[in-house]
């Protein structure tokens, strides 16, 4: 962070998949992303943009065999980026949450950065697929994310007519509610925001 800036570097390897990701968080919102699954792609560009993360990440997978092994590791390669890029943690504000309308539909998101893993997600999508991707594989995106950056993560998205909205919606206020979690306090720089004194 000696410019200021919280970063991080990570890839995943696996004799599945291969993930690359260049994450910083003080960012303009800046992507370069590339995925085998177009509308995980574009859920991704959701996140960065309306987190203000810059982003590059690259993914490749064994969609011969299903999508789950790339979904899930692309999960767990952003959950690393994010913890790796928070560092120790000091001075965050540590919890953040948004309600995202879009349209027909609304979501709603709050993360607590707290190092206890838990994912609570409530959203259930008519269609099987979003464009190529598998539906029931959002869920195991998440799972993963939340257990790779050691986070609490509660979703719900209670209504919505179009899927692909339901969907927007959540990654919009996933990055909105990252956001305000990452954020510094100048008040408590040096300070772990936890009665404990420890995460």
């Amino acid at each position: 962070m000696a410019d200021g800036f919280r970063k991080a570097l990570v890839r995943r390897e696996t004799t599945q998949t291969r993930v690359d990701v260049e994450l910083t968080l003080e960012g303009t919102g800046k992507y370069m992303l590339e995925t085998p699954i177009g509308f995980l792609t574009h859920m991704l560009e959701a996140l960065v943009q309306h987190g203000r993360f810059n982003l590059t990440l690259c993914a490749e997978g064994d969609l011969d065999v299903d999508q789950h092994h790339t979904v899930e590791e692309v999960g767990t390669a952003l959950g690393e980026a994010f913890d790796q890029a928070l560092g120790n943690r000091l001075g965050i504000n540590r919890a953040g949450f948004f309600v995202f309308p879009m349209d027909d539909a609304v979501a709603f998101v709050a993360v607590d950065l707290s190092r206890r893993v838990y994912l609570h997600y409530d959203v259930d999508f008519q269609a099987e697929l979003l464009g190529a991707l598998e539906t029931n594989q959002l869920q195991e995106f998440f799972q993963a994310f939340a257990r790779a950056l050691h986070s609490t993560i509660h979703i719900k998205v209670p209504y919505g007519r179009n899927d692909h909205h339901r969907a927007e919606s959540l990654f919009k206020a996933l990055g909105k509610a990252l956001r305000m979690a990452c954020s510094m306090d100048s008040r408590e720089v040096q300070d772990v925001p936890s009665t404990k004194g420890v995460f």
